[in-house]
């Protein structure tokens, strides 16, 4: 009774295990055929391209290496600065031990009204930043612009694909954060509005921050050798930090009003929606689940943006420390960074965009545009407190 039933099964198996044969025969005869014809050959002609075919096995080993080792990745990154014992707001004079304690000079002057300042307090943000560039491409390999990233996978752009790309993301997510705030570092915070011009440093740091991701030691268009995005990115860092040398040295200026910090809230709080209007759309239109390959790239670009703000947010708060206590932010600002640093604790193996009423595939996109929109409406809010 059953023998029809099981015949029948049987035949589709079998046609099924044809069919995956045929598909692997397929795949696997130019590498075939290729393994034929070396083998035929002489010396001469195996010796050299044995060389080459070891040189793309240790390359691609390389390359498989620098993007799934995140070296020195630590969402608490943060703590190791000790912000909350900073004592001076970023520009203004740092005191000696003998002006804090009111140390009386041989004219009856107190010494910190008698000596002149020898030295400012450095900028967090600037530090944060300079540190951010360097995570992104001395402690890490910048990926983007790796030759075999450029190539892709035979043809396929590697974002298009599942694998190979997180890191890719998460550095650009990361790099975004950091050229928002050089932006703003040059139009407000490193100058005196309307009685300062442009600092040269800031300036260069901005400049070459907003270089292309993707540039490799030689291009076709234009056609000739270039200056590739590391190099570029690592003189932007070394920009940084010759303004808060020249800053130490009281030479330059930071900003630290409130009007300014309303403008670089702002900014960010812009910055961060539109990264959310981008997940909304791809997890709206594009709800394929574990199937959906573009995916990780939007989740892992936000999540390096968020990893960014976290540090840039917090040195923020010590830069613009007597704002943030004189105009009663401390709370909202301190949960707004405990946000942030919740939405780093999101770190899915495989990033699925399934439907936000599904039950079975998972809806990570959403659910780190809802971090993102609780963090942009504490920006907004500090900012409209400041405004008023």
């Amino acid at each position: 009774m059953l023998d029809p039933i099981v015949a029948f099964f049987q035949r589709v198996f079998a046609a099924i295990g044809r069919g995956i044969g045929l598909f692997i025969s397929w795949l696997v005869w130019p590498f075939v055929a290729a393994a034929n014809w070396y083998r035929q050959r002489s010396w001469l002609i195996k010796g050299p391209i044995g060389i080459v075919l070891l040189g793309l096995v240790a390359l691609y080993g390389y390359f498989i290496w620098q993007t799934q080792v995140w070296t020195n990745f630590n969402i608490d990154y943060v703590n190791a600065y000790n912000f909350p014992a900073r004592k001076n707001d970023a520009g203004l004079p740092v005191k000696s031990a003998a002006q804090s304690s009111g140390a009386t000079t041989a004219t009856g002057q107190t010494a910190g009204q008698a000596a002149p300042a020898n030295a400012c307090e450095r900028s967090a943000i600037v530090d944060v930043a300079a540190d951010l560039i360097d995570f992104n491409v001395d402690q890490n390999a910048w990926i983007s612009s790796m030759v075999l990233y450029k190539l892709g996978l035979f043809g396929i752009d590697w974002d298009d694909t599942p694998w190979l790309d997180n890191k890719a993301s998460f550095q650009r997510g990361v790099n975004q954060a950091v050229r928002r705030t050089t932006v703003e570092l040059v139009d407000s915070l490193g100058r005196v509005r309307g009685t300062s011009g442009v600092n040269n440093d800031l300036q260069s740091a901005r400049g070459n921050i907003q270089f292309d991701e993707e540039t490799w030691y030689f291009s076709l268009s234009p056609f000739g050798p270039r200056t590739p995005t590391p190099s570029i990115y690592r003189a932007a860092a070394r920009d940084l930090q010759r303004f808060n040398a020249s800053l130490t040295a009281c030479n330059s200026t930071f900003d630290a009003r409130s009007d300014n910090l309303v403008e670089f809230l702002d900014r960010i709080a812009n910055d961060i929606g539109n990264t959310s209007a981008i997940i909304r759309e791809r997890s709206e239109f594009h709800n394929g689940g574990w199937f959906d390959v573009r995916a990780d790239d939007r989740f892992w670009f936000a999540f390096g943006q968020l990893y960014g703000y976290y540090g840039i947010l917090s040195a923020a708060g010590a830069d613009f420390d007597s704002v943030i206590a004189q105009r009663g932010l401390t709370q909202i600002w301190n949960e707004t960074l405990k946000q942030l640093r919740s939405a780093l604790n999101i770190q899915p193996a495989i990033i699925s965009n399934g439907r936000e009423d599904g039950w079975i595939m998972p809806t990570h996109l959403a659910t780190m545009g809802f971090y993102i929109l609780r963090v942009r409406s504490n920006l907004v809010e500090m900012r409209d407190i400041l405004a008023r």
